[in-house]
């Protein structure tokens, strides 16, 4: 047998009573009762109540806030005790959803209590259903901040938590959640990965992200994907209850907007049902955050809740009967057109409802974001007026157009960035191709630009790109759009201008550009620019192919001695060899990626006794089974300022190959003029030294004469570097710099490699017999060896032996060989010198 009930009723309503007394004379339930919140307050501090029935109007206090003192433990009942709230109208999801808010049990329409005793029964049977509560699925790895979320959110949510992508995606696919809270950054899979299936299963899911600090632009894209909001970690309480609040009510607004437009039409059928039941609805309604109003078929306001002042700063006498559209905030008032054209759309039957984002204006002159649902009102299938539902959105609005302006500038000058950049120019590729239009771009950079950040240091050189950048705006039409591409590197896309529209354009900011000068302590920096231009005309299919054109006419630019203007042209002969130079360069990159970089090695023997004192490396490229020699590609390299990529790569295989075959007992190793203002190079040495086990003084690295004395300072520098860490060094070439005799001493060499161009015409030129005595002589008086190259035959061995050179190279002695052909080869070669 059940225990008995006590129940408390609470109502001023004489009929309302008698008619519960009629249904439940039947049970034996001990009823209380109560006129006025006043006696109810009185018998709940004084009796153990199992249940409360209550009016929705009770005097002081409405029924809403005695559930609130009942759930506040604030009676003799438990604060769980069922509360069953009586309403003169019923309009489902609102009262379901005020009732979620308010902790009330079950909502009854006065009208529907025939569903009371079934109601008392179920709770007599336990069976009572319990108020929904909405539930909340959180994918988080790191347990702090999952333990942390379920503390937050566990008083209002059922919380089921998840520390992988692939088990947070298990849980889902089990189970059925209001709300995702989902990390960006999961084990196993992402939470890109997992809101992509979510959304694939269920596109209207609620998803909240949560991302590190700095991952807005993480967050902007999972938002486009299908998330409807997001949080950055650490968070505070109130912002992670606020998020989700926002995504857990938003639909319930909407769906309640659209139920109370249902009965608006309903009530409409007698003036006073409609005039109570605007009455029960406008004090269900304040609750709500979201404004809600009806409009008229003149689309003017009819009715607006609290919300509306709340957000707007106006009053409710205010609105009424006046227009919502002059309340968008738009100087122009194309907003204001726009809120018209959808409401007129409505009205006059051509769209049943429409959805819009704008800017409505606060009483105090300021713009708020919002989200507006408009929905048609019918009655007998005509149109009798409009539903508005809008929704403050200001915040998170104002982050989207935060993320958009941060994805497409650049954080330091504020121009457009590198990813605005191609998209506009695939815009103008595509409009030459298919309309025929001309437009141009300007590929700048700035010369000499390095010497500030490396003598004054990155916060001084920024300072003069943000002064740059303000102005290269000062030459902008309206039309025209500016980027900054990295570095000291901007670029200009001209819609509608031809070649020598562009030109001008360039040489006024190269002008201006050379106008400018910079202080900073007591030194004036002047900054100049070097302008590449290309006609983006549809002799182009991608937009790539005119970037390349602009960096080669840049190119050229430069080279011809910067501060200059150049337009692309296929016919001119400088843009042509930069685009063979850009060319080896992608072979030689696509060459190391293949491992089709070969060392060949030519022996270097000691002239008195013809052993083998070391080997010279020298670098070829295997290209479709093909070798090819330097002289086809290090020249193109050198344009293009790359050659240290292949310094990089040449030490690093010659190191390598001195360890696995024994043959090379020490070996030469060329290094390019580029070389000295390598930062990476002297690190890289002492690396594969190591790596590889091999002594550094097996070790000879040359560079030419010319290029040594391009950086006489920088040069010394790295050749003592390299001498102290134990390599040896050569003067490769020397004499054809014949004037720069006196920087000889100046250099730390161990050896003088006499140039091969006065070797092999020394018997037939009495000059270069003279030439090749004198760099001897100034050799031994300096205490450095020396080494004849291009020695071709056994005459020119003999004279340079009687000159006293230490060490001979050439055909006559050995061709450079492969590793795996050197040893056979070589010793038949020497057998046959004399």
């Amino acid at each position: 047998m059940f225990q008995q009930l006590t129940i408390l009723l609470v109502t001023s309503d004489a009929a309302v009573k008698h008619r519960i007394l009629r249904l439940t004379e039947q049970e034996q339930y001990l009823l209380s009762y109560a006129k006025d919140s006043a006696q109810a307050i009185t018998t709940l501090k004084h009796t153990a109540i199992d249940l409360i029935i209550c009016d929705t109007h009770i005097g002081q206090l409405d029924g809403w806030r005695l559930a609130r003192m009942v759930r506040a433990q604030l009676f003799k009942c438990h604060k769980s005790t069922p509360f069953v709230l009586l309403t003169q109208t019923y309009c489902e999801h609102i009262a379901e959803t005020t009732a979620i808010a308010f902790a009330i049990d079950k909502v009854v329409a006065k009208d529907k209590l025939d569903v009371l005793p079934e109601v008392l029964q179920q709770f007599e049977r336990a069976k009572l259903p319990k108020p929904y509560v909405l539930s909340v699925l959180v994918v988080e790895d790191d347990p702090d901040i999952a333990e942390l979320t379920c503390r937050i959110l566990k008083s209002n949510y059922k919380v089921d938590i998840e520390s992988t992508g692939a088990a947070g995606l298990a849980r889902y696919k089990a189970s059925t959640y209001d709300i995702v809270l989902l990390d960006v950054q999961l084990p196993e899979m992402s939470g890109a990965q997992v809101l992509h299936e979510i959304m694939r299963i269920n596109p209207n899911q609620a998803v909240v992200i949560m991302t590190a600090h700095g991952g807005t632009d993480l967050a902007e894209q999972l938002m486009i994907e299908g998330a409807v909001d997001f949080v950055t970690k650490p968070f505070k309480a109130e912002q992670l209850r606020k998020v989700i609040s926002i995504a857990a009510h938003r639909e319930n607004y909407l769906i309640s907007n659209k139920q109370f437009e249902e009965k608006v039409l309903t009530i409409k059928r007698s003036e006073d049902e409609y005039r109570q039941l605007s009455q029960t609805h406008e004090r269900l309604l304040d609750h709500l955050a979201t404004v809600v109003m009806e409009l008229d078929l003149n689309g003017q306001i009819v009715f607006a809740n609290r919300a509306w002042s709340a957000l707007t700063g106006y009053s409710l006498e205010e609105v009424e009967s006046e227009y919502l559209a002059p309340f968008a905030y738009c100087k122009a008032g194309r907003v204001q057109t726009l809120v018209n054209f959808h409401l007129k759309n409505i009205i006059g039957g051509q769209a049943s409802s429409a959805e819009m984002e704008f800017e409505l204006k606060h009483k105090s002159g300021r713009p708020i974001w919002v989200k507006a649902v408009f929905n048609n009102i019918e009655k007998n299938g005509q149109t009798v007026g409009v539903t508005a539902s809008i929704d403050n959105i200001d915040d998170r609005k104002k982050a989207e157009i935060q993320l958009n302006h941060l994805a497409s500038h650049d954080t330091l000058t504020d121009l457009y960035n590198r990813h605005y950049f191609d998209t506009q120019l695939n815009r103008l590729c595509d409009s030459s191709l298919h309309d025929g239009k001309v437009h141009t771009l300007l590929y700048i950079d700035l010369d000499h630009f390095k010497v500030v950040n490396d003598t004054q240091g990155h916060q001084q050189g920024d300072i003069i790109l943000k002064e740059v950048a303000k102005s290269l705006t000062s030459f902008k039409r309206e039309v025209d759009i500016i980027c900054r591409i990295g570095g000291d590197e901007f670029a200009i896309l001209l819609p509608n201008t031809n070649r020598d529209q562009a030109k001008r354009t360039a040489q006024n900011i190269c002008d201006m550009l050379q106008q400018g000068h910079y202080k900073f302590g007591d030194r004036v920096y002047r900054i100049s620019g070097s302008i590449g231009i290309s006609e983006i005309n549809g002799s182009e299919s991608t937009p790539e192919s005119y970037l390349q054109q602009a960096d080669i006419a840049l190119y050229v630019a430069k080279n011809r001695g910067r501060n200059l203007v150049h337009v692309f042209s296929k016919e001119d002969k400088d843009s042509e060899d930069f685009q063979v130079s850009v060319h080896w360069m992608h072979i030689l990159r696509q060459a190391i990626i293949d491992d089709n970089l070969i060392l060949h090695f030519q022996p270097v023997i000691h002239a008195k006794d013809k052993t083998i004192a070391y080997y010279e490396a020298l670098v070829r490229l295997r290209i479709d089974e093909k070798l090819v020699m330097p002289n086809e590609f290090i020249p193109a390299l050198e344009r293009v300022e790359d050659i240290k990529l292949l310094d990089h790569q040449v030490i690093s295989k010659a190191i390598y190959m001195m360890s696995v075959h024994k043959t090379l007992h020490k070996a030469a190793i060329n290094l390019s003029a580029q070389a000295f203002s390598d930062e990476r190079l002297l690190p890289l040495v002492k690396e594969k030294l190591t790596q590889y086990n091999v002594e550094p003084n097996r070790i000879i690295f040359e560079v030419t004469e010319s290029a040594s004395l391009t950086n006489l300072s920088a040069t010394q520098s790295m050749i003592q570097a390299l001498m102290e860490l134990g390599c040896e060094f050569s003067i490769d070439d020397f004499g054809t710099g014949f004037s720069t005799f006196s920087y000889l001493k100046q250099l730390p060499a161990n050896c003088v490699k006499i140039d091969g161009s006065f070797v092999k015409d020394m018997l037939k030129n009495p000059i270069d017999m003279a030439l090749v005595k004198a760099i001897c002589e100034v050799a031994k008086a300096l205490n450095k060896t020396t080494v004849a190259e291009f020695v071709e035959n056994e005459d020119t061995l003999i004279a340079l032996r009687k000159l006293g050179v230490d060490y001979l190279q050439g055909y006559h002695i050995s061709r450079p060989r492969d590793i795996h052909h050197l040893s056979s080869a070589l010793f038949s070669e020497l057998d046959e010198i004399v």
